[in-house]
């Protein structure tokens, strides 16, 4: 990512804010395959004239719901006190990330990383369509979800990337946990949802070449995760990272018409 990465200015609002925002739990799931073209990422493009981050190319994710943290979730892989110690978070609240991470990108990606037992993935997802619709609706919670499927979350199939929070000068603010995923074997990535206007894999290289060059705008985390999983060049290496989660907060600097953006 460039050192002088800049924004354009109509993104913030041009008089400073008084008071910051509180910044609400987000979950984003960097998903991630081995293509011909080496390491690739599935990248949405949000809406334009979304309230947040419209037009913007970005990993799957979303808010935090409340009941993300039902506890009755069958779940296998790293406990919700491990996931805690990660993410400086208590218990509950980190059971809540994790399974945030697991609904957002099954709302918004398709994808579920849920099995019918510990060791197990479903393999083809299309049979939950319905479902999934009702957890976009909020018509059901995930816990319900899996529990009338007989599915176990997987945990295990997870790894913490990075905790990026909205910069103070933002009028609508996230406290986001970045995880990493592999697309799970014969499942697809199909981007069905209302918040984009498209979905595509693509090797990080051509992302950042693509916003390089005009044709998509990315914000600095999504940017600098580009670089750092591209860095890696395979699934294997990324979910292999051993990674230290601290919060990172931008500084956004205006000068004339556009934004720099200052990394702290």
């Amino acid at each position: 990512m460039p050192d002088d990465m800049t924004l354009p200015g109509n993104l913030v609002p041009a008089k400073p804010v008084s008071q910051p925002a509180q910044a609400r739990d987000a979950v984003t799931v960097v998903l991630l395959r081995d293509g011909a073209e080496g390491l690739e990422a599935f990248l949405l493009r949000r809406v334009k004239g979304m309230a947040f981050a419209g037009g913007m190319t970005v990993f799957p994710g979303g808010g935090v719901d409340r009941r993300d943290a039902d506890t009755s979730v069958a779940w296998t892989g790293p406990q919700p006190r491990w996931w805690a110690e990660v993410f400086n978070v208590d218990e509950g609240t980190a059971r809540a990330f994790v399974c945030a991470a697991v609904r957002e990108m099954f709302e918004e990606s398709g994808v579920l990383l849920a099995g019918p037992d510990a060791t197990s993935v479903v393999a083809d997802t299309a049979q939950y369509a319905k479902a999934r619709q009702q957890l976009v609706d909020r018509e059901i919670s995930l816990a319900q979800f899996l529990a009338s499927e007989g599915l176990v979350l997987r945990a295990d199939l997870l790894r913490p990337w990075a905790n990026w929070v909205t910069p103070l000068e933002e009028p609508r603010r996230y406290d986001t946990r970045f995880f990493v995923a592999a697309l799970p074997s014969g499942q697809k990535a199909d981007g069905e949802t209302t918040e984009a206007s498209d979905a595509a894999w693509q090797t990080p290289a051509e992302a950042v070449l693509d916003a390089q060059e005009g044709r998509r705008m990315l914000m600095p985390p999504t940017w600098r995760t580009l670089d750092e999983v591209g860095a890696l060049g395979s699934v294997e290496k990324v979910m292999a990272e051993q990674r230290s989660v601290e919060k990172i907060i931008p500084k956004l600097i205006r000068d004339g018409d556009v934004i720099r953006v200052v990394f702290q």
